[in-house]
């Protein structure tokens, strides 16, 4: 067993160098909402490309990735990183630059100009609700740690947790996020790299028969899990470029080419700590077993840590799932919070006029309605906080919540961005909302409906029935996908002759309203 008061001061360290630097960054904001949510649109390449990869590297993607290829093999847990490697770098090639460019504060900024405030709220909604998932997942893995390596109860660990990131959070906004963020992915990389090598040198690297990479029948058989697999890289792939925090870092890249170069380094960088946990993991339970050490309920990651490697490699690991905990919370709680203000409530600034940094308390271009902003934003930290803890407490399952966070955005707001930008002469208002509404309530349909979500049991919300199994599950994100897909492009041609679609001018700040519309900026 590890010395388990290394790994007390080492998380205690790591907890203390993310506090401190968040909020000394704080003052950065100097009473700016632009400031507090986007860092002043002024983040460089090293700060972007951190602050993107420490978006993917959350411990769902670690904790969850590990227990998940622990049971089921390889591509279940390894289809997380790519899922989201994946989101990077399709970013990258497709939408980093054009995002950029828009001037937008918050990703539902761009479904209010190109569909008007109906589709905003819309829209808003349904990242609010995924995201609520995405900062449980994250809670409830720093909830286990600290049970198990502090020794309070899970829902004491989630508490504190949760507290830690809201601090720093509401004092520094996207600052405190992305100069966190650096300490958090340098951290990650080193626990990364370093347990797969201790675990190769000392043990060796045991692939159980059939869990393997090569095993591809984890992607093309059902019986072995492909449907789950397959939905888990899509939904990642697809339904991450849709999230509210990762596009708020897109946005607060100086310019588009860094935005662009910063997606497809995280997406390297990603891979580069994601995949080893996936790959110790096939190891964990053969290491474990000759070592004469039973996994129980815990996750299997953390019983490998207290038996298997030595103090100071287990602190280090345990640190990097710490700050990846704390590298999607802060920026779930933050980008939620921003939505909710700015989007659903209309708190924004003027975005027709120049944007000016307030500095010092004084009030610049952006006056008193960007405070306002800012102030509202971080007031709603609290209860989106508290939702995430709600939720962590009901549903401890990290790679689950995750996946099915971006499932939701997939489902209700991926298709309405992708033809916005690509095929904006027939994106149209009525087929956004037709679109959003159809694909996150077939979702949502087969949610309560299937018995399983991502391989673990549906104890949120299901009702029994004999007509969906749980071989049924995974499927759901291809069909939701797919029907909210369908519906946008009949819908935009029965439309396009009564309904004009919206056209973004080329700096993306104006819009033209559609046939009978205002243009409710």
């Amino acid at each position: 067993m590890v010395d388990v008061s290394t790994i007390i001061y080492a998380l205690a360290a790591v907890i203390a160098a993310m506090m401190g630097i968040g909020l000394y960054v704080a003052r950065k904001v100097k009473g700016d909402s632009v400031n507090y949510i986007v860092a002043g649109r002024g983040l460089i390449l090293p700060l972007a490309a951190a602050t993107l990869m420490a978006q993917s590297l959350d411990s769902n993607a670690t904790l969850g990735n590990t227990d998940l290829a622990a049971g089921f093999g390889f591509w279940a847990g390894a289809a997380l990183p790519v899922g989201l490697a994946t989101c990077l770098f399709l970013t990258g090639l497709f939408f980093a630059k054009p995002m950029n460019r828009l001037n937008l504060t918050t990703l539902p900024d761009f479904f209010r100009r190109k569909y008007g405030r109906t589709a905003e709220i819309v829209a808003s909604l349904i990242m609010s609700v995924a995201y609520a998932f995405l900062l449980a997942g994250n809670l409830v893995a720093g909830g286990f740690l600290f049970q198990i390596f502090v020794g309070t109860s899970f829902e004491l660990g989630v508490f504190i947790i949760a507290g830690l990131v809201l601090t720093y959070t509401i004092a520094g906004g996207l600052y405190s996020v992305a100069y966190t963020d650096v300490i958090q992915v340098a951290i990650a990389l080193v626990g990364s790299i370093g347990l797969i090598v201790y675990v190769t040198t000392q043990y060796g690297i045991t692939i159980p028969s059939g869990m393997g990479p090569t095993n591809l029948g984890q992607l093309t058989d059902p019986s072995q899990g492909a449907y789950i697999n397959l939905a888990t890289i899509v939904a990642l792939g697809l339904g991450d470029i849709v999230a509210i925090d990762f596009m708020e870092r897109v946005f607060a890249a100086d310019s588009p080419e860094t935005a662009r170069k910063a997606c497809f380094i995280g997406a390297a960088g990603t891979l580069i700590i994601g995949i080893p946990f996936s790959v110790v993991a096939l190891s964990a339970n053969p290491i474990l077993a000759s070592l004469g050490v039973e996994v129980g309920d815990q996750a299997v990651l953390y019983t490998l840590l207290q038996s298997g490697v030595p103090a100071w490699l287990a602190a280090l690991v345990l640190a990097g799932i710490v700050a990846a905990s704390f590298s999607t919370s802060d920026g779930a709680i933050l980008g939620t919070s921003a939505v909710i203000a700015r989007n659903v409530g209309g708190i924004r600034v003027d975005e027709s006029a120049p944007e000016t940094a307030t500095d010092g308390g004084e009030e610049g271009l952006l006056g008193t309605e960007s405070d306002r902003l800012l102030t509202v934003t971080r007031l709603m930290s609290v209860p989106i906080t508290l939702l995430g803890i709600f939720l962590a407490i009901r549903v401890s399952a990290t790679g689950m919540l995750l996946v099915l966070a971006f499932d939701i955005m997939l489902a209700g707001a991926f298709v309405p961005l992708l033809m916005g930008i690509y095929w904006s002469d027939m994106a149209n208002t009525p087929a956004a909302l037709t679109s959003m509404i159809a694909g996150s309530a077939t979702r949502l349909f087969f949610f309560v409906l299937v018995p399983t979500t991502y391989a673990y049991e549906n104890t949120l919300l299901y009702i029994p029935n004999d007509i969906f199994t749980a071989s049924f599950d995974g499927l759901p994100t291809f069909i939701a996908a797919g029907v909210s897909l369908v519906t946008f492009v009949v819908v935009a041609y029965a439309t396009s002759d009564s309904y004009e679609a919206r056209t973004l001018d080329r700096d993306g700040r104006r819009t033209i309203a559609a046939a009978g519309e205002d243009d409710d900026q």
